[in-house]
């Protein structure tokens, strides 16, 4: 009883979190087609200035690979009026901090500056908008920088090509068949003039959202925006290719040697559809109850109870076009691959012929409304909710909003979500093994 009591105190305080966290926004348009989204919030002298372009790797040439990625750094070089090298001097100097990141979607800078100083953090992202500075030193300079992350993150990283092998083949005509951080030698052999008719064509006002989430004026704020923003010219709108990818109905299979592992990894993919679905968003509960945690099924069958996995997991790649479903493990001792599927393909079943129980059910709505407040607990995550729900799903609202479909889906749909996409002949099963010169005795 006193555990059932604890439960109910906790749902509640939850939802009262939830409820009082309300994101109050409010948008417009400039005539150069620039949105803008502004968020007031006094509870902590700073703000946050941040630019979402509707540019990833996704629209890039399929020749010309990782030029989504690239820009992320490029345009950190320097501008008509911001001394190359002076950027992050000029950031650091007025007490702040930036960074920028790229998916196969978008692209995304950052500014969190005192909030004295929007004003600077405003004309910065104006400047790198109207009067990037794109020359042979800073991309040869970049090149080498984008080279040696690639060495970093990816070549030299354990299973640090998961992601890339497993779109490579899960994908045939959509651009989502390479991976963000694209080819080098498509860098090296891209001319200056390619990068930046790039630029032109994709970094325009029309093709953006800015938002400013803090403690502001929005009286100030919004001149401030007119002012600096409102003289850049419209470029030619954005018109995006549709890439539409044939089902898959039989078990595609393929192998990835990697240099860099001795354990093999199971890997098991299945197509799933765009994130802004509501099936994409049952799928995101099915990773839940699967491999969330310690006591999730996966966890507790393979790792703890049978010890046959050192690691399990699945995780929704939520994407704007498709997304994917990726089941992955670690056999431990003599088990191999195969077994581990074995018993994932038992617990998929399991979630296609039987409802999860009430008691589950709950602990999973507990656990979706933990993570919408810590979602917009800053103001930072904030501010990349408002730009990513504007330009990704078409509906800033989302941000109040999207916890609401989390809590309708049913038991029922879980079980038929399951069934509709986790099928053995809708995936990749992908042999991520050790490069034979470096596998186990």
């Amino acid at each position: 009883m006193k555990k059932s009591l604890m439960a109910l105190s906790s749902l509640l305080m939850l939802g009262g979190i939830a409820s009082a966290q309300k994101v109050a926004f409010e948008e417009y348009t400039l005539g150069n087609g620039l949105h803008v989204i502004l968020h007031q919030d006094k509870s902590a002298p700073v703000v946050i200035t941040s630019v979402m372009y509707h540019v990833g790797s996704k629209d890039e040439n399929p020749e010309r690979t990782g030029f989504a990625h690239f820009f992320e750094h490029l345009l950190f070089e320097g501008t008509k009026n911001i001394a190359r090298g002076e950027w992050f001097k000029i950031v650091t100097a007025n007490g702040g901090n930036n960074n920028a990141n790229t998916s196969e979607d978008r692209t995304y800078y950052y500014e969190v500056f005192p909030s004295n100083n929007l004003q600077l953090a405003l004309w910065m992202e104006s400047e790198r908008l109207m009067h990037p500075v794109i020359n042979q030193i800073g991309v040869d300079t970049q090149n080498e920088v984008v080279k040696e992350e690639k060495r970093l993150r990816v070549d030299n990283q354990p299973y640090g090509n998961l992601i890339a092998a497993v779109k490579q083949n899960m994908y045939k005509v959509h651009p989502y068949r390479w991976a963000p951080i694209g080819s080098m030698e498509h860098l090296d052999a891209a001319t200056l003039a390619e990068f930046q008719a790039f630029n032109k064509k994709f970094y325009i006002p029309n093709n953006a959202v800015l938002v400013v989430a803090g403690d502001f004026e929005p009286a100030q704020a919004k001149e401030w925006i007119n002012g600096y923003f409102s003289a850049i010219p419209k470029g030619t709108p954005v018109v995006k290719q549709k890439f539409e990818e044939a089902p898959i109905t039989q078990t595609i299979k393929a192998t990835y040697q990697d240099p860099n592992i001795q354990i093999p990894m199971m890997v098991a993919t299945y197509r799933t559809p765009s994130m802004k679905t509501r099936d994409a968003r049952v799928l995101d509960m099915i990773s839940s109850i699967l491999s969330d945690g310690k006591s999730s099924r996966l966890y507790k069958k393979m790792v703890d109870d049978k010890k046959m996995a050192l690691q399990i997991g699945a995780f929704n790649y939520s994407q704007e076009d498709y997304g994917m479903y990726i089941l992955y493990g670690l056999p431990m001792g003599q088990n191999t691959t195969e077994s581990l599927v074995k018993e994932v393909d038992e617990e998929i079943v399991k979630l296609q012929t039987e409802l999860i129980s009430e008691k589950d059910f709950q602990k999973l709505q507990n656990k979706f409304e933990n993570q919408y407040v810590n979602g917009n607990a800053s103001v930072e995550g904030i501010a990349e909710n408002l730009a990513s729900f504007y330009l990704l799903y078409g509906d800033v609202n989302l941000i109040n909003t999207e916890i609401d479909i989390y809590r309708s889906i049913t038991r029922e749909e879980i079980r038929e979500v399951a069934k509709k996409y986790l099928n053995p002949n809708q995936r990749l099963l992908l042999d991520y093994v050790p490069a034979k010169d470096k596998a186990q005795n």
